[in-house]
Formats: structure tokens, sequence, C-alpha cells
């Protein structure tokens, strides 16, 4: 897959609901949808996602074929491509993955995807892989600790990378996992994305939308889901859902 074509925005309210519209309208993509400014971002579960001038908002529109299960190994596509992205401006060792596509400079959240998806008119699927990373500003008052690419730049580097410049080399590197994706199948996307990430084998905390479960975070299936281990040994796998590794998480944030 070649990189998609940009379009980059002054102002939207959001990516995502921009590529909703396109999609309803008809439009196949590719296309990545950038905005220097949201105005009514979204992250996962509903919650607002806090935009700052700077940071990047991207929003990729493509139709597939594939079943609405398969199309959700988008989102590890996703994450995979953004560490590679924040990967050329610092120290790829200070790079890891959250689960389920968090992607964390030195242990805070940098990044944040939303994948959602719709019945095409033309047949298929269409997708809206939602990116935003925190370029220049880490929001305050989150319910996890925030970073940003401008606070862990290497050495060698003064300043982080401009908007345009970001989202073009997300689309090379999404497309890159795409193509692999695409000729190889999920098993080499889920073991680089296992690859990279942080918190197994550790305590866990997994806020569900009924219940808080707690256990130990023991591996990943061959799906992404999340393999928990409770306290009277049986095994709980999660596939959606908020979870926190290490001590309880606070509450509050968004």
């Amino acid at each position: 897959m070649t990189p998609a074509p940009l379009v980059i925005l002054d102002e939207i309210d959001s990516t995502n609901a921009e590529a909703r519209r396109l999609a309803e309208a008809g439009e196949l993509g590719p296309r990545w949808i950038v905005a220097r400014r949201q105005t009514a971002g979204r992250g996962r579960r509903g919650r607002a996602w806090i935009d700052k001038p700077g940071n990047l908002a991207a929003t990729l529109l493509i139709r597939v074929q594939e079943t609405a299960r398969e199309a959700a190994q988008t989102t590890f596509i996703a994450a995979l491509a953004v560490a590679d992205l924040m990967d050329v401006f610092v120290s790829p060792a200070l790079v890891s993955i959250k689960w389920p596509n968090d992607v964390l400079l030195d242990g805070r959240k940098a990044s944040g995807i939303l994948v959602e998806s719709g019945p095409h008119p033309a047949g298929g699927l269409w997708l809206a892989v939602g990116i935003g990373v925190n370029l220049t500003h880490a929001p305050e008052g989150t319910e996890s600790v925030s970073g940003a690419i401008a606070d862990s730049l290497r050495a060698d580097l003064t300043f982080a990378p401009p908007v345009e410049a970001a989202a073009e080399i997300l689309a090379e590197t999404f497309a890159v996992w795409w193509g692999r994706w695409q000729t190889l199948g999920f098993e080499p996307v889920l073991d680089a994305w296992t690859s990279r990430l942080t918190g197994l084998n550790g305590p866990c905390t997994v806020r569900l939308d009924h219940e808080t479960i707690e256990g130990v975070a023991e591996g990943v299936e061959p799906d992404g889901a999340l393999r928990l281990r409770l306290a009277d040994g049986a095994a709980r796998l999660i596939s959606a859902g908020d979870v926190f590794f290490g001590a309880a998480p606070r509450s509050g944030g968004v």
C-alpha cells in the first residue's frame, strides 16, 4: 500500500466524524483527514479528546472487504505506525505500547487511537482510523499521566515535528504495516505489537462498563485479547476496556 493522500484542515469538529460523513456520502478513500485543531475530538468510550495547537489529530478513511472482526485488527496496525513515528524523533527505547493501543513515551501516554466502522454504501466496511499524537503538548488533568514528543526529543533535535511533517510520516509508517497485514496476515503484526507491549506479568486492573476486575496480566491471545489471571485462578479474556497496570487507577480525568 502506498501512503494515502493527506487532506489538511485548519479546523474541524472531529476528524473521525468527518470520515464518517464522507464515507456515508460514498467516499471510498483511502485518504487521511488531518486537522490543526479539533473542536469536538473524541476518545474511547465517548470521552472528549483534549486537543492543543501543535498536536496531531488525524483519521484515515478507508474501505475494506474484511469482516468486522478482521477489520478490528487495524487498531494494532495503528499502534505500530504511531510507535514507528515516535521512533523518528525520540529514542526507541522510550517507546512502548500499553494494551490495547495506547502508545507511551517513557511510560507516559502520548497517543490515543479510536477505530470506528460502518457499512459502506458501495459494499464492505468503511473504517475511520482516528489517531491523536501529542507532538508539542501533553494534556493535564487526565486519568493517565501524559507525555509529548517535545519532552523526550533526541539530543540532536531541537523541536518536535510540525503537524504536516508528522502526518506525512504517519501515513508512511501506517502504509508499511497495512501492507504487511494484507500480504502476510495478522501474526507478524501481533508479534511486532507484542514486542513493544508493556505491563505483562504484573498486576492489572480492568475497568469495564459494569464492573472492575483485578488480576495479573498473563499474556495476549492470538486475536489480541488480554488474558487476565484472577485471584481465584480463573482466566478472563478482555477484548475491550480501560486497563491500568501496576497501581490502582485514580478517579476522574478523560
